[in-house]
């Protein structure tokens, strides 16, 4: 052993004059009386005189005759490694059942050394390097190490029965030293579940001045098993070191942990305690953990905090610095003990301020947003000085009042509603809805309609919204021939002071449903009731057109797409006509015969192509004339057809030619005439109803007709849309026979303001 003198020089030189060696330790240390040489007198040694100590010394008092004095002297003890690594047991029986799966450990006790510092710092290596077995070591921040077996992969018991390993442990000092333990690892087939702990390291604090019996922890470890495979029995781990064995007993059956001595901080800061939970099984199978029980020191009074004057809640826009609460703190012990400082718990939008000496002000450190959160739980933490420092907290639930400060919100700013037309009378169709991130009242949210007119009604006259629900409801049936899309905005407002809105905008396309059947034209002027009369020729051959039927639909797509088809009626050969599928033109599918019937009545049935479909039926009656009589009789029809209008055409016609002939000025007064008509606006809207207009096609000789039907759009947008329908091609060129009266006097106003021109001119 080595040790060092720390007497100063006036020390060493009274030694000279050395008397008595009042008092040494035992006969460890002599002195020569002559000289004041201080030497050993036996072997020291420093683990038995201060055990496990980080300094170890020996004080002695000198006495000095002449003249009479008194030193105090340190003779200081340093470790040398002479202590090997020794394990609690030269062999360790371990049972592991065959069925514990891979990264398991299994706890091992470290060994221990005499030494100190690095002559005591530990290493450990197992051999010989097996594969299912590794060692694991872990420190942790209480500077204790925990030493287990960790499982590599699972065990075989049929294959391997029993594993011997040794652990080696080799300390730091220089020369180095050792020590060994012999595992004997036994492969059993046991219950399949082992106990399982909660935790594999419990923390607990226990005052030094606790009474015996003061319950230290619970522990709970769970078996799934049943039975006696899940009955649990704890206890300490062995070997048990006499420390906990002194200090703590265990309870079998519940798992508490109470004191059982008297604990002292100063001998003894931190028990580690390995605890043991086996269950019941004919092969038992153990949990382990460690329990970690800090003793904490003396001190007689913790800090008292008392939080008064609070003003809450707090409104979410109220300016920072603000004050909130008023915190007073106390502590009764006296000195460093008494002197306490406040903290808030972190991460919060407030502080503390200190206004004197124990008085704080809690206040507000930045903006608030109860959209974001709502209330804070602070904790407010007053810590003593003492060592080791006692603490107490107080917390402070702060809630933040709402203000309207968010205007509702629609997921989407405009939505697309699909209806059906003929809905019946307020028919839920569609359903808005707004959050307001607000609360209470500000978050109270009431829906209305943004009024405006359609048209010359008002909008409230076609859909209307409930208040509360957003629910938006048609108020009447809706026809998609009269209104195709009905555009609109809702409005959410909420009930804040002041209050707060935004809108949405709801298209509502009117869907079109077969509800119009199709409609025959008028037949022609001169026709017996509702048949129309055709003379044909029985000279004509195959494939001749005779006659046209012409109907329209109200409807529109696929609902108003019509076909045509030819019905068998009562004395006809339907053999002899076929009608065109599309265009509706009746013609002979082969050359007529003297035997053919004279007087043939065709029905033709109209068909939509709805669902469910609608019809309509039209009956052409067909007159076989011979060959010298068709003339004559389409010279009549075509006379009662034309009328004089025709022949006041043919009048108007040579006066024009007359007057292009004789001046050149009247042609171009007629082409700005035209330009002028073709280039002049529609009397009539875009949504108004349009006159039907008839158009003579080139070169078959057919005529179409354009019926420009009233559609008019909710949003008052869009053009009209047009349906053209052929008429019959036996016509003559640009007269029909149908509209007659119309047509007459359409043609005979246009005659009128062609002779007013030329009046003009000659004039």
């Amino acid at each position: 052993m080595l040790f060092s003198w720390r007497g100063g020089p006036t020390a060493r030189r009274l030694l000279l004059s050395f008397l008595l060696l009042a008092f040494w330790e035992g006969d460890l240390l002599e002195v020569n009386l002559q000289n004041g040489i201080l030497f050993v007198n036996s072997r020291i040694d420093r683990e038995e005189l201060c055990g496990r100590s980080a300094e170890c010394s020996i004080h002695l008092e000198v006495i000095v005759d002449r003249p009479l004095q008194v030193f105090h002297v340190e003779v200081e003890v340093k470790d040398i490694n002479d202590n090997p690594p020794v394990f609690p047991e030269s062999k360790k029986r371990i049972i592991i059942a065959e069925s514990r799966p891979p990264e398991t450990r299994f706890p091992l006790d470290g060994a221990s050394d005499a030494d100190i510092g690095v002559n005591s710092a530990l290493t450990y290596r197992l051999d010989p390097n097996d594969d299912y077995f590794a060692l694991d070591t872990q420190n942790n921040r209480e500077q204790t190490s925990s030493l287990s077996l960790a499982l590599k992969k699972t065990l075989d018991r049929e294959e391997i029965q029993e594993h011997s390993l040794l652990l080696t442990a080799s300390d730091g000092g220089k020369p180095q030293l050792t020590g060994t333990v012999q595992l004997l690892i036994t492969v059993l087939d046991v219950n399949d579940n082992a106990p399982e702990f909660e935790q594999s390291i419990y923390k607990v604090r226990v005052l030094e001045n606790a009474f015996n019996g003061t319950l230290v922890i619970k522990l709970n470890a769970t078996d799934p098993d049943e039975g006696t495979n899940g009955d649990i029995v704890y206890s300490f781990r062995r070997p048990v070191s006499p420390a906990v064995a002194y200090a703590f007993t265990i309870n079998p059956k519940s798992g508490e942990i109470r004191t059982k001595g008297k604990l002292d901080f100063e001998e003894k800061k931190l028990y580690e305690i390995s605890v043991e939970a086996v269950d019941r099984g004919n092969i038992p199978m153990a949990g382990h953990c460690t329990l970690l029980v800090e003793v904490l020191d003396i001190n007689d009074n913790a800090p008292e905090v008392t939080i008064t004057s609070l003003s809450l809640p707090i409104r979410e826009d109220t300016q920072p610095s603000a004050v909130i609460a008023l915190i007073s703190v106390s502590d009764r012990d006296s000195g460093a003990n008494g002197q306490v400082t406040c903290t808030l718990s972190p991460h919060v939008p407030f502080k503390l301020v200190s206004t004197f000496r124990n008085y704080y002000s809690l206040v507000l450190d930045s903006t608030l947003d109860r959209e974001s959160k709502s209330d804070y739980q602070l904790v407010v933490t007053a810590r003593d000085g003492g060592s080791p420092s006692l603490w107490a907290t107080a917390s402070v639930s702060v809630e933040v009042a709402d203000v309207n400060d968010n205007a509702p919100a629609f997921a989407q700013p405009e939505y697309t509603v699909f209806v059906k037309e003929n809905n019946p009378p307020g028919c839920h169709i569609f359903t808005v809805s707004a959050r307001d991130a607000d609360a209470q009242e500000n978050a109270r949210v009431s829906y209305s309609l943004v009024e405006r007119r359609v048209g010359e009604r008002a909008l409230s006259s076609y859909v209307s919204v409930h208040a509360e629900s957003g629910k938006v409801y048609a108020l009447q049936p809706l026809d998609h021939e009269e209104l195709e899309l009905l555009q609109f905005q809702v409005s959410a407002r909420d009930a804040g002071v002041p209050p707060l809105g935004s809108n949405v905008t709801l298209q509502v396309f009117v869907l079109d449903e077969n509800d119009n059947a199709p409609a025959l034209l008028a037949p022609r002027t001169g026709s017996a009731g509702s048949a129309v009369t055709e003379l044909v020729s029985r000279s004509v051959g195959a494939g001749h057109v005779v006659a046209k039927v012409r109907a329209v639909d109200a409807d529109s797509g696929y609902n108003a797409w019509l076909s045509y088809e030819l019905q068998p009626a009562a004395g006809s050969a339907r053999s002899l006509f076929r009608v065109g599928l599309y265009n509706g033109e009746i013609s002979t599918t082969r050359a007529l015969e003297e035997t053919d019937v004279q007087r043939q009545r065709l029905l033709v049935l109209v068909k939509d192509h709805g669902e469910p479909a609608l019809t309509a039926t039209a009956t052409v009656l067909v007159s076989l004339v011979e060959s010298n009589q068709a003339p004559k009789a389409s010279s009549r029809a075509l006379a009662s057809s034309v009328g004089p209008e025709a022949a006041l055409v043919d009048v108007n016609v040579y006066l024009i030619i007359a007057i292009c002939a004789v001046s050149s000025l009247l042609v171009l007064t007629l082409l700005l005439y035209t330009a002028l008509r073709c280039s002049a606006p529609p009397s009539e809207g875009a949504c108004g109803p349009g006159k039907p207009r008839l158009v003579c096609s080139s070169a078959v000789g057919s005529w179409l007709y354009s019926q420009q039907r009233r559609q008019r759009v909710c949003s008052g947008e869009g053009p009209p849309k047009n349906d053209l329908m052929a008429f019959s091609p036996s016509l003559p060129p640009c007269m029909d026979s149908a509209d007659g009266t119309g047509q007459r006097e359409a043609d005979s106003e246009h005659l009128k303001e062609v002779n007013l021109y030329l009046k003009i001119l000659f004039y």
